[in-house]
């Protein structure tokens, strides 16, 4: 039998536990010695830091970054939303919501195409109306990581405002954004002792009450970014009526219950006591010191710094990402939020369920009948009535695909784009052909609270369409990017990628009368092309996507991992064809693939059988 408490713990949890202090204690003491010193101390560590990273830097490096070094100095010095929004022509509106429990929440709208600053949208009888779509960001973040990209062409909400729609971005209490109350000054405890909980029944149906009531509109569109989907996870599934007042939730790089951190070590010991980060952060603001660190460090070396944090935490390689978009993105990446939020996400990845916050402090003895008489509730998620779309990375850690789907209702669908880390659904260099089209099938197939049968269906047919001309562009972009790489394209070209229009469904019943799938796949290429937002940078009207056009910069080459697909499933016995052309037929069950297979899967189960949809491009992560 473990000794009570000292048997939480194994000898090197101990030892990571005790150095975790020292390394809190090393650090909270320079960051007041640090706050101490004169500007003209602070500036001289600047330029230290930056002769270090020269020195270390090669040549190709360095010229690289002196390239691209205006559009990202311009995105990364940006002082808020607002300003990132104002250098590419777009007039951003600032709005306060007050939640049922005194929060202030920021609300920013984006309402207006350039050049129709003046129209009234949605805003009184004579008004123009407009579909209202609501973006909401992930942990440690506010709504800036929507717009921060080095291209506009990237950027959803201005994509999303030239397809005509009234775009919102909401915030988080505690972040950038929203750090006031009218109880509690942001110096209390009280302030920051909230977690998903507070989010789930406060800011995001506070937030969506106040958008359809100013907008007028009946419903809205949400789509969410990892802990922005968790929100509408827990909110959806606790608030019945917000079932009716939301169209479609679309679901990018969704989080519910991750399996861990791919470091064994800090894995272990926040799944032995999640209560151990109050002991290292304490009980107010997580990591509040990295905005100190930002300023102290060259910009490409604290790229450095991120991308080695995401490495030892995730085992993301952020290679999808380019350097420019780095240093442009990751100024805007850190928010402030509470530590109880992290400690409320260990709680369920140490449970792997998706529950409500566990309050109780567990006595070292626990008996074995205790948990009869005390359960923490679970989020009710399949109660959920919204239709829910899901886009997952198949190299994302975060995501367990098959637990989600399991713990979600059965009319789900999802799709994996399988060389997708979790950061790059906001700043890949391909994000706008391999997500956005993705999003926009998802809103023109969702425009009502009925969610009836016939809009599953219209969205399982463009789904399929969509996922033969992202594999057409990124087979093309793969053909076209050898000739100008730099040591910013980090991952390897494989010749031709992605399975042959021949191989998908739609693409076969979208030939021209010749009979040739690229050429029909073309169409729907030709579709998404027109899509797109025009470019103030160009001539010619409609800019096509960045990863096929013509002088596009190294940096913005799309390079994605070799793969050699061997089939596509149609599942509940359609039909399966084989790489040599061969069809199975029988009607048995088969069990998807996920997660960087090999081949590309679709699930299309009818909407009798009612378990679900799910789709995958068929690439290797």
């Amino acid at each position: 039998m473990p000794v009570p408490f000292l048997g939480r713990l194994n000898l090197t949890e101990y030892a990571a536990l005790i150095g975790s202090f020292l390394l809190v204690g090393l650090e909270a003491f320079v960051r007041i010695f640090t706050l101490a010193l004169p500007s003209s101390l602070l500036a001289i560590f600047y330029r230290i830091s930056r002769r270090l990273f020269n020195r270390l830097s090669t040549p190709a490096q360095k010229r690289a970054e002196e390239r691209r070094k205006s559009v990202s100095d311009s995105i990364r010095d940006a002082s808020d939303f607002v300003d990132i929004c104002a250098m590419w022509g777009y007039t951003a509106e600032e709005h306060v919501v007050q939640t049922k429990d005194g929060y202030l929440l920021g609300l920013h709208r984006l309402a207006w195409r350039k050049g129709e600053e003046d129209v009234r949208v949605n805003h009184g009888p004579n008004s123009v109306k407009k579909r209202v779509v609501y973006l909401h960001h992930g942990l440690l973040m506010n709504s800036e990581v929507w717009v921060c990209q080095t291209d506009e062409q990237r950027v959803l909400p201005f994509v999303l405002v030239e397809k005509g729609f009234d775009v919102w971005l909401g915030n988080n209490r505690g972040n950038k954004y929203s750090k006031k109350s009218i109880h509690c000054s942001p110096t209390s405890l009280d302030f920051w002792n909230f977690s998903i909980d507070e989010f789930a029944f406060y800011d995001i149906p506070d937030s969506i009450a106040y958008i359809l009531d100013t907008t007028g509109q009946p419903s809205l569109s949400y789509i969410g970014f990892s802990q922005g989907t968790a929100q509408a996870f827990a909110s959806l599934a606790v608030h019945p009526k917000l079932n009716d007042q939301v169209n479609v939730f679309i679901a990018l790089a969704p989080a519910m219950s991750p399996a861990g951190l791919s470091n064994g070590v800090v894995d272990a010991l926040v799944k032995a006591s999640p209560q151990v980060l109050f002991l290292l952060f304490g009980r107010r603001s997580i990591l509040s010191s990295a905005t100190m660190w930002q300023s102290l460090l060259y910009p490409p070396l604290f790229t450095k710094v991120i991308d080695l944090g995401l490495t030892f935490l995730f085992n993301w390689k952020t290679q999808n990402i380019s350097t420019s978009q780095k240093l442009a993105a990751y100024p805007h990446l850190y928010s402030f939020t509470s530590t109880k939020s992290v400690v409320h996400w260990f709680q369920i990845i140490r449970t792997k369920s998706f529950q409500m916050y566990d309050d109780d402090v567990h006595p070292p003895i626990i008996l074995s009948s205790s948990s009869k008489y005390t359960k923490v509730a679970k989020y009710p998620t399949r109660n959920i009535k919204t239709p829910v779309v899901l886009v997952y990375g198949g190299s994302d850690s975060l995501v367990d695909i098959k637990v989600m789907l399991r713990e979600l209702p059965s009319q789900t669908i999802s799709t994996e784009i399988p060389h997708y880390e979790h950061l790059d659904f906001l700043w890949a260099r391909d994000v706008d052909t391999q997500v956005f089209q993705h999003v926009f099938d998802a809103l023109e197939s969702f425009t009502g609270a009925e969610h009836t049968k016939e809009e599953y269906e219209r969205y399982r047919h463009a789904r399929h369409s969509s996922l033969s001309a992202s594999t057409f562009f990124r087979r093309n972009a793969a053909r076209g990017s050898d000739a100008a790489l730099d040591s910013d394209v980090s991952t390897a070209v494989g010749g031709d990628e992605g399975p042959r229009s021949e191989h998908h469904e739609d693409a076969l019943a979208d030939t021209d009368p010749s009979g040739s799938p690229d050429q029909g796949v073309s169409r729907q290429v030709h579709q998404i092309r027109e899509s797109y937002i025009p470019s103030p940078r160009r001539a010619s009207g409609i800019a096509r996507p960045r990863n096929i056009r013509a002088g596009a910069a190294e940096d913005d080459l799309v390079c994605p991992s070799p793969s050699s697909p061997q089939s596509v499933r149609f599942q509940d016995g359609i039909a399966e064809m084989g790489a040599d052309g061969s069809v199975d037929s029988d009607a048995q069950l088969r069990t998807p693939k996920r997660r960087g297979t090999a081949g590309s899967q679709m699930s299309v189960d009818s909407m009798k059988g009612g378990r679900g949809i799910s789709l995958g491009t068929g690439m290797n992560a």
